[in-house]
Protein backbone atom coordinates (compact mmCIF):
# COMPACT_ATOMS: atom_id res chain seq x y z
CA UNK A 1 0.00 0.00 0.00
CA UNK A 2 2.76 2.32 0.56
CA UNK A 3 4.44 1.49 -2.16
CA UNK A 4 1.14 2.62 -4.10
CA UNK A 5 1.22 5.62 -2.84
CA UNK A 6 4.54 6.39 -3.38
CA UNK A 7 4.60 5.94 -7.36
CA UNK A 8 0.91 7.77 -7.15
CA UNK A 9 2.68 10.95 -5.67
CA UNK A 10 5.46 10.13 -8.20
CA UNK A 11 2.79 9.74 -11.33
CA UNK A 12 1.30 13.32 -9.71
CA UNK A 13 4.54 15.15 -9.51
CA UNK A 14 5.44 14.06 -12.72
CA UNK A 15 2.24 14.81 -14.44
CA UNK A 16 1.99 18.67 -12.87
CA UNK A 17 6.06 19.00 -13.98
CA UNK A 18 4.71 17.88 -17.46
CA UNK A 19 1.66 20.36 -17.51
CA UNK A 20 4.12 23.50 -16.99
CA UNK A 21 6.52 22.27 -19.22
CA UNK A 22 3.91 21.84 -21.99
CA UNK A 23 2.44 25.01 -21.21
CA UNK A 24 5.69 27.13 -21.50
CA UNK A 25 6.64 25.42 -24.89
CA UNK A 26 3.07 26.36 -26.27
CA UNK A 27 4.25 29.91 -24.81
CA UNK A 28 7.44 30.07 -26.88
CA UNK A 29 5.41 28.78 -30.48
CA UNK A 30 2.82 31.64 -29.31
CA UNK A 31 5.19 34.33 -28.50
CA UNK A 32 7.27 33.19 -31.69
CA UNK A 33 4.23 34.19 -34.22
CA UNK A 34 3.89 38.23 -35.09
CA UNK A 35 0.22 37.29 -35.90
CA UNK A 36 -0.65 36.42 -32.07
CA UNK A 37 0.13 40.16 -31.52
CA UNK A 38 -3.24 42.00 -32.05
CA UNK A 39 -1.64 45.57 -31.98
CA UNK A 40 1.16 44.86 -34.38
CA UNK A 41 4.43 43.42 -33.73
CA UNK A 42 7.27 45.16 -31.92
CA UNK A 43 10.85 44.59 -30.60
CA UNK A 44 8.83 46.65 -27.17
CA UNK A 45 5.58 44.19 -27.40
CA UNK A 46 7.98 41.05 -27.48
CA UNK A 47 9.98 42.13 -24.75
CA UNK A 48 6.55 42.52 -22.57
CA UNK A 49 5.76 39.38 -23.36
CA UNK A 50 8.59 37.96 -22.74
CA UNK A 51 8.42 39.64 -19.24
CA UNK A 52 5.20 38.26 -18.76
CA UNK A 53 6.52 34.67 -19.15
CA UNK A 54 9.76 34.98 -17.00
CA UNK A 55 7.36 35.96 -14.56
CA UNK A 56 4.83 32.86 -15.07
CA UNK A 57 7.80 30.19 -15.24
CA UNK A 58 9.42 32.51 -11.60
CA UNK A 59 6.37 31.88 -9.97
CA UNK A 60 5.62 27.67 -11.48
CA UNK A 61 9.51 27.35 -10.23
CA UNK A 62 8.63 28.87 -6.40
CA UNK A 63 5.03 26.10 -6.82
CA UNK A 64 7.25 23.77 -7.38
CA UNK A 65 9.35 23.65 -4.71
CA UNK A 66 13.42 23.66 -3.88
CA UNK A 67 14.79 21.81 -6.55
CA UNK A 68 13.32 24.54 -9.24
CA UNK A 69 14.49 26.88 -7.89
CA UNK A 70 17.55 26.18 -7.42
CA UNK A 71 17.43 24.67 -11.22
CA UNK A 72 15.86 28.49 -11.67
CA UNK A 73 19.00 29.69 -9.88
CA UNK A 74 21.11 27.73 -11.99
CA UNK A 75 19.27 28.72 -15.35
CA UNK A 76 19.27 32.27 -14.22
CA UNK A 77 23.45 31.80 -15.23
CA UNK A 78 22.83 30.41 -18.51
CA UNK A 79 22.38 33.82 -20.84
CA UNK A 80 23.42 31.91 -23.27
CA UNK A 81 20.23 30.07 -23.91
CA UNK A 82 17.26 32.03 -22.57
CA UNK A 83 16.55 35.51 -22.90
CA UNK A 84 17.56 38.18 -21.02
CA UNK A 85 14.13 39.37 -19.45
CA UNK A 86 14.08 35.56 -18.36
CA UNK A 87 17.73 36.04 -16.80
CA UNK A 88 16.39 39.20 -14.75
CA UNK A 89 13.62 37.45 -13.28
CA UNK A 90 15.16 34.05 -12.67
CA UNK A 91 17.85 35.76 -10.87
CA UNK A 92 15.55 37.31 -7.95
CA UNK A 93 14.87 33.34 -6.70
CA UNK A 94 16.66 33.76 -3.76
CA UNK A 95 14.41 35.00 -0.57
CA UNK A 96 11.34 33.44 -1.47
CA UNK A 97 11.17 30.65 0.43
CA UNK A 98 9.05 30.53 3.55
CA UNK A 99 10.90 29.40 6.71
CA UNK A 100 9.59 25.59 8.14
CA UNK A 101 8.49 25.20 11.89
CA UNK A 102 11.32 25.63 14.40
CA UNK A 103 10.21 22.12 16.15
CA UNK A 104 11.52 20.39 12.95
CA UNK A 105 14.55 22.42 13.68
CA UNK A 106 14.78 21.07 16.94
CA UNK A 107 14.21 17.44 16.00
CA UNK A 108 16.88 17.64 12.97
CA UNK A 109 19.16 18.71 15.42
CA UNK A 110 18.59 16.19 18.18
CA UNK A 111 18.71 13.69 15.37
CA UNK A 112 21.73 14.48 13.96
CA UNK A 113 23.84 16.07 16.33
CA UNK A 114 23.12 13.38 19.29
CA UNK A 115 24.92 14.20 22.07
CA UNK A 116 26.80 17.11 21.09
CA UNK A 117 23.02 19.03 21.04
CA UNK A 118 23.97 19.66 24.71
CA UNK A 119 26.72 21.89 23.49
CA UNK A 120 23.59 24.54 22.33
CA UNK A 121 22.75 26.72 25.20
CA UNK A 122 20.28 28.66 23.25
CA UNK A 123 18.81 28.95 19.29
CA UNK A 124 16.86 31.75 18.13
CA UNK A 125 13.48 30.36 16.81
CA UNK A 126 12.86 33.09 14.29
CA UNK A 127 15.38 32.37 11.40
CA UNK A 128 17.82 34.77 10.01
CA UNK A 129 17.42 33.40 6.44
CA UNK A 130 15.76 30.77 4.54
CA UNK A 131 16.40 29.21 1.35
CA UNK A 132 15.28 26.60 -1.02
CA UNK A 133 17.85 23.85 0.54
CA UNK A 134 17.67 25.06 4.36
CA UNK A 135 17.28 27.77 6.82
CA UNK A 136 19.72 29.45 9.16
CA UNK A 137 19.82 30.20 13.07
CA UNK A 138 21.50 32.32 15.08
CA UNK A 139 22.71 30.21 18.27
CA UNK A 140 24.81 30.15 21.31
CA UNK A 141 27.21 27.60 22.51
CA UNK A 142 28.18 26.15 25.87
CA UNK A 143 31.63 27.47 25.44
CA UNK A 144 29.96 31.37 25.28
CA UNK A 145 30.60 31.33 21.88
CA UNK A 146 27.64 33.00 19.21
CA UNK A 147 27.10 30.13 15.81
CA UNK A 148 24.82 29.83 13.35
CA UNK A 149 23.09 26.55 12.26
CA UNK A 150 22.24 25.77 8.26
CA UNK A 151 19.93 22.89 8.87
CA UNK A 152 18.81 21.18 5.73
CA UNK A 153 14.77 21.15 4.84
CA UNK A 154 13.37 17.67 6.05
CA UNK A 155 12.75 15.08 3.35
CA UNK A 156 14.43 17.29 0.63
CA UNK A 157 16.45 14.60 -0.79
CA UNK A 158 13.63 12.38 -1.31
CA UNK A 159 12.11 15.02 -3.51
CA UNK A 160 14.87 16.13 -4.91
CA UNK A 161 15.79 12.81 -6.62
CA UNK A 162 12.36 12.34 -7.76
CA UNK A 163 12.46 16.24 -9.39
CA UNK A 164 15.82 15.34 -11.15
CA UNK A 165 14.76 12.02 -12.49
CA UNK A 166 11.63 14.68 -14.16
CA UNK A 167 14.22 16.94 -15.42
CA UNK A 168 16.19 14.47 -16.79
CA UNK A 169 13.45 12.75 -18.97
CA UNK A 170 12.28 16.29 -19.69
CA UNK A 171 15.62 17.35 -21.13
CA UNK A 172 15.99 14.38 -23.53
CA UNK A 173 12.36 15.43 -24.89
CA UNK A 174 13.05 18.81 -25.31
CA UNK A 175 16.61 17.95 -26.99
CA UNK A 176 14.51 16.34 -29.87
CA UNK A 177 12.52 19.59 -30.49
CA UNK A 178 14.53 20.80 -33.35
CA UNK A 179 13.38 24.84 -32.92
CA UNK A 180 14.35 24.69 -29.07
CA UNK A 181 17.56 22.29 -28.92
CA UNK A 182 19.52 23.96 -32.19
CA UNK A 183 22.45 25.10 -30.57
CA UNK A 184 21.48 23.68 -26.69
CA UNK A 185 22.64 20.51 -25.06
CA UNK A 186 19.72 20.36 -22.50
CA UNK A 187 20.60 17.11 -21.66
CA UNK A 188 24.17 17.96 -20.70
CA UNK A 189 23.44 21.06 -18.52
CA UNK A 190 20.04 18.69 -16.78
CA UNK A 191 23.07 16.24 -16.36
CA UNK A 192 25.12 18.96 -14.38
CA UNK A 193 22.75 20.74 -13.22
CA UNK A 194 21.96 17.39 -11.18
CA UNK A 195 25.64 16.77 -10.30
CA UNK A 196 25.78 20.50 -8.74
CA UNK A 197 22.49 20.23 -6.64
CA UNK A 198 23.26 16.74 -5.22
CA UNK A 199 26.76 17.57 -4.14
CA UNK A 200 24.82 20.53 -2.63
CA UNK A 201 22.72 18.75 -0.86
CA UNK A 202 25.85 16.98 1.53
CA UNK A 203 26.32 19.76 4.16
CA UNK A 204 29.98 17.83 4.90
CA UNK A 205 30.91 19.28 1.52
CA UNK A 206 30.03 22.36 1.99
CA UNK A 207 32.29 22.38 5.07
CA UNK A 208 34.91 21.38 3.44
CA UNK A 209 34.25 24.44 0.52
CA UNK A 210 34.14 26.27 3.17
CA UNK A 211 37.52 25.65 5.24
CA UNK A 212 38.77 25.88 1.89
CA UNK A 213 37.70 29.27 0.99
CA UNK A 214 39.03 30.09 4.72
CA UNK A 215 42.65 28.80 3.88
CA UNK A 216 42.91 31.25 0.80
CA UNK A 217 42.33 34.56 2.31
CA UNK A 218 44.29 33.68 6.20
CA UNK A 219 46.75 36.43 5.18
CA UNK A 220 44.00 39.06 4.00
CA UNK A 221 42.72 41.53 6.93
CA UNK A 222 40.19 42.84 4.09
CA UNK A 223 38.47 39.25 3.80
CA UNK A 224 36.38 37.54 6.62
CA UNK A 225 35.15 33.99 6.23
CA UNK A 226 33.13 31.54 9.34
CA UNK A 227 35.42 29.16 10.83
CA UNK A 228 33.58 25.43 10.96
CA UNK A 229 32.78 24.01 14.06
CA UNK A 230 33.23 20.53 12.63
CA UNK A 231 31.89 18.71 15.96
CA UNK A 232 28.29 19.88 15.37
CA UNK A 233 28.57 19.60 11.56
CA UNK A 234 27.08 16.63 9.36
CA UNK A 235 25.77 15.91 6.00
CA UNK A 236 22.34 17.68 6.67
CA UNK A 237 23.35 20.47 10.07
CA UNK A 238 26.47 22.48 9.54
CA UNK A 239 27.39 25.23 12.08
CA UNK A 240 29.81 28.23 11.47
CA UNK A 241 30.99 30.74 12.94
CA UNK A 242 28.43 33.93 13.46
CA UNK A 243 29.95 37.00 12.08
CA UNK A 244 27.49 39.58 12.01
CA UNK A 245 27.52 42.49 9.55
CA UNK A 246 26.05 44.99 7.61
CA UNK A 247 24.25 43.69 3.86
CA UNK A 248 26.46 44.65 0.86
CA UNK A 249 23.34 46.33 -0.76
CA UNK A 250 22.64 48.48 2.21
CA UNK A 251 24.11 51.83 0.83
CA UNK A 252 22.78 54.10 3.94
CA UNK A 253 23.78 51.60 6.61
CA UNK A 254 27.44 51.63 5.18
CA UNK A 255 27.86 55.11 4.87
CA UNK A 256 26.53 55.94 8.28
CA UNK A 257 29.46 54.03 9.56
CA UNK A 258 31.84 55.53 7.51
CA UNK A 259 32.19 52.43 5.52
CA UNK A 260 33.40 53.70 1.90
CA UNK A 261 31.45 51.88 -0.86
CA UNK A 262 33.89 52.23 -3.54
CA UNK A 263 36.36 50.40 -1.87
CA UNK A 264 34.73 47.61 -0.99
CA UNK A 265 33.58 47.38 -4.57
CA UNK A 266 37.34 47.41 -5.01
CA UNK A 267 37.98 44.27 -2.47
CA UNK A 268 35.21 42.30 -3.75
CA UNK A 269 36.75 42.17 -7.42
CA UNK A 270 40.34 41.42 -6.24
CA UNK A 271 39.20 38.99 -3.83
CA UNK A 272 37.08 37.25 -6.74
CA UNK A 273 40.06 38.26 -9.16
CA UNK A 274 42.10 36.07 -6.76
CA UNK A 275 39.62 33.44 -6.53
CA UNK A 276 39.69 32.78 -10.39
CA UNK A 277 43.52 33.27 -11.36
CA UNK A 278 45.29 32.53 -8.66
CA UNK A 279 43.16 29.35 -7.02
CA UNK A 280 40.73 28.59 -9.51
CA UNK A 281 38.53 28.13 -6.40
CA UNK A 282 35.56 30.07 -6.51
CA UNK A 283 32.22 31.56 -4.53
CA UNK A 284 29.58 30.79 -7.39
CA UNK A 285 26.79 32.68 -5.80
CA UNK A 286 28.23 35.76 -4.68
CA UNK A 287 24.07 37.64 -4.80
CA UNK A 288 23.61 40.49 -1.87
CA UNK A 289 22.22 37.88 0.58
CA UNK A 290 25.56 36.80 0.33
CA UNK A 291 28.06 39.29 1.17
CA UNK A 292 28.07 41.52 3.71
CA UNK A 293 30.43 44.27 5.73
CA UNK A 294 31.91 44.36 8.89
CA UNK A 295 32.29 47.28 11.22
CA UNK A 296 35.93 47.95 10.43
CA UNK A 297 35.06 48.26 6.96
CA UNK A 298 36.12 44.26 5.81
CA UNK A 299 33.80 42.05 2.95
CA UNK A 300 31.93 38.83 4.92
CA UNK A 301 31.09 36.11 2.70
CA UNK A 302 28.51 33.71 3.59
CA UNK A 303 26.74 30.08 2.42
CA UNK A 304 29.67 27.66 0.25
CA UNK A 305 27.29 25.63 -0.97
CA UNK A 306 27.55 26.51 -4.49
CA UNK A 307 31.42 26.69 -5.81
CA UNK A 308 33.30 26.93 -8.55
CA UNK A 309 36.24 25.69 -10.16
CA UNK A 310 39.00 26.45 -12.56
CA UNK A 311 40.60 24.06 -13.91
CA UNK A 312 44.57 24.13 -14.75
CA UNK A 313 43.41 22.98 -18.23
CA UNK A 314 41.01 26.00 -18.69
CA UNK A 315 43.63 28.22 -16.65
CA UNK A 316 46.04 27.37 -19.63
CA UNK A 317 44.20 28.05 -22.12
CA UNK A 318 43.07 31.90 -20.59
CA UNK A 319 46.53 32.06 -20.71
CA UNK A 320 47.17 31.51 -24.30
CA UNK A 321 43.95 33.58 -25.31
CA UNK A 322 45.07 36.73 -23.94
CA UNK A 323 48.53 36.12 -25.10
CA UNK A 324 46.92 35.79 -28.64
CA UNK A 325 44.62 38.92 -28.06
CA UNK A 326 47.69 41.03 -27.25
CA UNK A 327 49.31 39.98 -30.05
CA UNK A 328 46.55 40.69 -32.39
CA UNK A 329 46.66 37.04 -33.20
CA UNK A 330 43.54 36.25 -35.01
CA UNK A 331 44.36 32.38 -35.94
CA UNK A 332 46.16 31.51 -32.85
CA UNK A 333 42.92 33.01 -31.26
CA UNK A 334 40.46 31.03 -32.83
CA UNK A 335 42.70 28.19 -31.83
CA UNK A 336 42.44 28.42 -28.56
CA UNK A 337 38.50 29.54 -28.36
CA UNK A 338 38.19 25.82 -30.38
CA UNK A 339 40.33 23.57 -28.12
CA UNK A 340 38.64 25.57 -24.79
CA UNK A 341 35.56 24.52 -26.44
CA UNK A 342 34.25 28.47 -26.67
CA UNK A 343 33.84 27.95 -30.51
CA UNK A 344 31.98 24.67 -32.35
CA UNK A 345 34.18 22.01 -34.32
CA UNK A 346 32.00 21.29 -37.51
CA UNK A 347 31.30 25.30 -38.65
CA UNK A 348 32.27 27.34 -41.48
CA UNK A 349 34.98 28.66 -39.44
CA UNK A 350 35.63 31.67 -42.35
CA UNK A 351 32.83 34.04 -40.44
CA UNK A 352 34.27 33.80 -37.20
CA UNK A 353 37.78 34.09 -37.82
CA UNK A 354 36.88 37.70 -39.30
CA UNK A 355 34.52 38.91 -36.75
CA UNK A 356 37.24 38.40 -34.47
CA UNK A 357 39.85 39.89 -36.65
CA UNK A 358 37.49 42.98 -36.96
CA UNK A 359 37.17 43.00 -32.67
CA UNK A 360 40.92 42.86 -32.22
CA UNK A 361 41.78 45.48 -34.82
CA UNK A 362 39.64 47.88 -34.88
CA UNK A 363 36.62 47.02 -32.18
CA UNK A 364 38.98 46.74 -29.50
CA UNK A 365 41.15 50.14 -30.69
CA UNK A 366 39.52 53.46 -29.88
CA UNK A 367 37.84 55.43 -31.76
CA UNK A 368 36.13 52.75 -33.21
CA UNK A 369 34.93 52.22 -36.86
CA UNK A 370 31.31 52.87 -37.05
CA UNK A 371 30.97 50.73 -40.60
CA UNK A 372 32.37 48.01 -38.68
CA UNK A 373 29.04 45.85 -39.09
CA UNK A 374 29.17 46.87 -42.94
CA UNK A 375 32.53 45.19 -43.07
CA UNK A 376 31.12 41.69 -41.76
CA UNK A 377 28.63 42.30 -44.36
CA UNK A 378 26.59 38.38 -44.90
CA UNK A 379 28.61 36.50 -42.52
CA UNK A 380 26.70 38.22 -39.38
CA UNK A 381 23.46 36.39 -40.42
CA UNK A 382 26.04 33.26 -40.98
CA UNK A 383 26.95 33.54 -37.39
CA UNK A 384 23.55 34.61 -36.36
CA UNK A 385 22.24 31.13 -37.72
CA UNK A 386 25.15 28.94 -37.43
CA UNK A 387 25.45 29.55 -33.88
CA UNK A 388 29.15 28.94 -33.51
CA UNK A 389 29.76 30.42 -30.13
CA UNK A 390 29.59 27.80 -26.72
CA UNK A 391 29.98 28.50 -22.99
CA UNK A 392 31.62 25.15 -21.86
CA UNK A 393 29.59 23.94 -18.52
CA UNK A 394 33.19 24.68 -16.14
CA UNK A 395 33.15 28.20 -17.57
CA UNK A 396 29.19 29.03 -16.92
CA UNK A 397 29.65 29.39 -12.76
CA UNK A 398 32.89 31.78 -13.82
CA UNK A 399 30.80 34.20 -16.11
CA UNK A 400 27.62 34.04 -13.78
CA UNK A 401 30.03 34.83 -10.89
CA UNK A 402 31.52 37.70 -12.44
CA UNK A 403 28.46 39.18 -13.65
CA UNK A 404 26.85 38.99 -10.19
CA UNK A 405 29.53 40.47 -8.46
CA UNK A 406 30.07 42.79 -11.27
CA UNK A 407 26.31 44.20 -10.81
CA UNK A 408 27.15 44.31 -6.79
CA UNK A 409 30.17 46.55 -7.55
CA UNK A 410 28.17 49.54 -9.80
CA UNK A 411 25.65 49.01 -7.40
CA UNK A 412 27.88 50.45 -4.61
CA UNK A 413 30.17 52.38 -6.99
CA UNK A 414 28.82 53.85 -10.42
CA UNK A 415 32.35 54.23 -11.76
CA UNK A 416 33.34 50.67 -10.74
CA UNK A 417 35.12 49.30 -13.86
CA UNK A 418 36.15 45.31 -13.28
CA UNK A 419 38.17 45.45 -16.27
CA UNK A 420 40.50 48.13 -14.94
CA UNK A 421 41.09 45.88 -11.68
CA UNK A 422 41.75 43.02 -13.39
CA UNK A 423 44.78 44.08 -15.05
CA UNK A 424 47.18 44.01 -12.16
CA UNK A 425 45.92 40.01 -12.62
CA UNK A 426 45.86 39.57 -16.61
CA UNK A 427 49.36 41.03 -17.33
CA UNK A 428 51.17 38.26 -15.22
CA UNK A 429 49.38 35.79 -17.56
CA UNK A 430 50.89 37.66 -21.07
CA UNK A 431 54.20 36.83 -19.17
CA UNK A 432 56.30 33.65 -19.58
CA UNK A 433 56.24 30.67 -16.98
CA UNK A 434 59.78 31.11 -16.07
CA UNK A 435 60.12 35.14 -14.61
CA UNK A 436 63.59 35.62 -15.72
CA UNK A 437 62.80 36.11 -19.29
CA UNK A 438 62.02 38.55 -21.27
CA UNK A 439 57.93 37.97 -22.79
CA UNK A 440 58.47 39.57 -25.58
CA UNK A 441 61.69 37.83 -27.00
CA UNK A 442 60.04 34.43 -25.54
CA UNK A 443 56.79 35.67 -27.93
CA UNK A 444 59.07 36.51 -30.93
CA UNK A 445 61.11 33.96 -30.83
CA UNK A 446 58.43 31.64 -30.66
CA UNK A 447 57.06 33.05 -34.21
CA UNK A 448 60.10 33.03 -35.48
CA UNK A 449 60.44 29.26 -34.68
CA UNK A 450 56.65 28.32 -36.03
CA UNK A 451 57.25 30.75 -39.49
CA UNK A 452 60.61 28.70 -39.77
CA UNK A 453 59.37 24.99 -39.35
CA UNK A 454 56.43 26.47 -41.92
CA UNK A 455 58.92 27.43 -44.22
CA UNK A 456 61.20 24.62 -43.89
CA UNK A 457 57.47 22.26 -44.93
CA UNK A 458 56.60 24.86 -47.50
CA UNK A 459 58.15 22.54 -50.57
CA UNK A 460 56.55 19.36 -49.22
CA UNK A 461 53.42 21.07 -48.73
CA UNK A 462 53.37 22.31 -52.16
CA UNK A 463 54.18 19.11 -54.10
CA UNK A 464 51.62 17.47 -52.31
CA UNK A 465 48.71 19.66 -53.33
CA UNK A 466 50.10 19.82 -56.82
CA UNK A 467 49.78 15.92 -57.08
CA UNK A 468 46.48 16.26 -55.02
CA UNK A 469 45.54 18.91 -57.86
CA UNK A 470 46.76 16.40 -60.96
CA UNK A 471 44.88 13.39 -59.33
CA UNK A 472 41.87 15.79 -59.18
CA UNK A 473 41.33 14.96 -55.31
CA UNK A 474 42.07 19.13 -54.71
CA UNK A 475 38.25 20.63 -54.52
CA UNK A 476 38.21 24.69 -54.62
CA UNK A 477 35.86 25.85 -51.78
CA UNK A 478 34.04 29.45 -52.42
CA UNK A 479 31.76 31.35 -49.67
CA UNK A 480 29.39 33.22 -51.47
CA UNK A 481 27.16 34.51 -49.28
CA UNK A 482 24.62 36.30 -51.23
CA UNK A 483 24.10 33.23 -53.66
CA UNK A 484 23.33 31.42 -50.52
CA UNK A 485 20.53 33.70 -50.00
CA UNK A 486 19.36 33.98 -53.13
CA UNK A 487 19.74 30.04 -53.38
CA UNK A 488 17.38 29.71 -49.76
CA UNK A 489 14.85 32.54 -51.29
CA UNK A 490 14.37 30.32 -54.45
CA UNK A 491 13.95 27.10 -52.64
CA UNK A 492 11.03 29.26 -50.49
CA UNK A 493 9.60 30.22 -53.26
CA UNK A 494 9.30 26.31 -54.82
CA UNK A 495 7.80 25.22 -52.20
CA UNK A 496 5.35 27.99 -51.75
CA UNK A 497 4.38 27.69 -55.46
CA UNK A 498 3.53 23.91 -54.91
CA UNK A 499 1.87 24.39 -51.99
CA UNK A 500 -0.14 27.00 -53.79
CA UNK A 501 -1.09 24.47 -56.72
CA UNK A 502 -1.95 21.85 -53.99
CA UNK A 503 -4.65 23.84 -52.21
CA UNK A 504 -5.55 24.94 -55.42
CA UNK A 505 -6.21 21.13 -56.45
CA UNK A 506 -7.85 20.55 -52.84
CA UNK A 507 -10.35 23.67 -53.01
CA UNK A 508 -11.32 22.34 -56.37
CA UNK A 509 -11.83 18.42 -55.00
CA UNK A 510 -13.55 20.05 -51.68
CA UNK A 511 -15.80 21.73 -53.98
CA UNK A 512 -16.49 18.89 -56.69
CA UNK A 513 -17.35 16.58 -53.37
CA UNK A 514 -19.78 19.26 -51.80
CA UNK A 515 -21.54 18.90 -54.89
CA UNK A 516 -21.88 15.18 -54.36
CA UNK A 517 -24.86 13.15 -52.18
CA UNK A 518 -22.27 13.02 -49.76
CA UNK A 519 -21.47 16.76 -49.53
CA UNK A 520 -19.54 16.24 -45.70
CA UNK A 521 -16.85 14.63 -47.55
CA UNK A 522 -15.53 17.72 -48.73
CA UNK A 523 -14.17 17.85 -44.86
CA UNK A 524 -11.45 15.38 -46.45
CA UNK A 525 -9.82 17.92 -48.38
CA UNK A 526 -10.36 20.40 -46.21
CA UNK A 527 -8.60 18.87 -43.49
CA UNK A 528 -5.95 17.61 -45.48
CA UNK A 529 -5.29 21.25 -46.81
CA UNK A 530 -4.99 22.77 -43.09
CA UNK A 531 -1.33 21.80 -42.32
CA UNK A 532 -0.78 22.79 -45.99
CA UNK A 533 -2.05 26.48 -45.53
CA UNK A 534 -0.40 26.74 -42.33
CA UNK A 535 2.98 25.82 -43.98
CA UNK A 536 2.13 27.94 -46.75
CA UNK A 537 1.49 31.24 -44.08
CA UNK A 538 4.54 30.59 -42.82
CA UNK A 539 6.49 30.45 -46.19
CA UNK A 540 4.73 34.19 -47.30
CA UNK A 541 6.00 35.51 -43.71
CA UNK A 542 9.51 34.15 -44.40
CA UNK A 543 9.82 35.23 -48.04
CA UNK A 544 8.02 39.01 -47.11
CA UNK A 545 11.32 39.36 -44.31
CA UNK A 546 13.96 38.23 -45.89
CA UNK A 547 12.97 40.81 -49.18
CA UNK A 548 12.86 43.45 -46.35
CA UNK A 549 16.25 42.74 -45.56
CA UNK A 550 17.32 42.38 -49.14
CA UNK A 551 15.46 45.92 -49.20
CA UNK A 552 17.12 46.85 -46.39
CA UNK A 553 20.47 46.15 -47.56
CA UNK A 554 20.17 47.60 -50.76
CA UNK A 555 19.28 51.20 -49.82
CA UNK A 556 22.70 51.11 -47.47
CA UNK A 557 25.04 49.69 -50.43
CA UNK A 558 23.40 52.76 -52.34
CA UNK A 559 23.81 55.18 -49.72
Amino acid sequence: MIFLASQLQRFVRALRIWVILLGLIFYLWFDSKKWTYLKGYTTKRREIRNTLRAKWLTKELVNLGSAFIKLGQLLSARADVIPSAWVNELSSLQDRVPPFEFELVQEILTNELGNSSEKIISIDEIPIGSASLAQVHKARLINEKNVIFKVQRPDIEKFFRLDLDVMNQVAKVVQRIKSLSRGNDWIGIAKESKRVLLRELDFCIEAQYAARFKQQFLDDSDILIPSVFWDLSTSKVICLEYIPGIKINDIQSLKSNDIDTSSIAKIGATSYLKQLVNYGFFHADPHPGNLAVSADGSLIYYDFGMMGFVSERIRGRLNSMIKAAALRDVSGLVKELQIAGLIEKDIEIGPVRRLIRIMLNEALTPPFDSQIIEKLSGDISELAYGKPFRIPIELIFVFRALSTFEGVGRYLDPEFNLIAIAKPFLLPLMTSKNPESNDLLNELGRQVTEIGSKAVGLPKRLDENLERLEQGDLQLQVRMGESDRQLRRMINAQQSLGNSVLLGSLAISSALLASTNRPFLFLIPVTVGFPITLNWIKLQFKMRSESRLDNFQGRKSFK
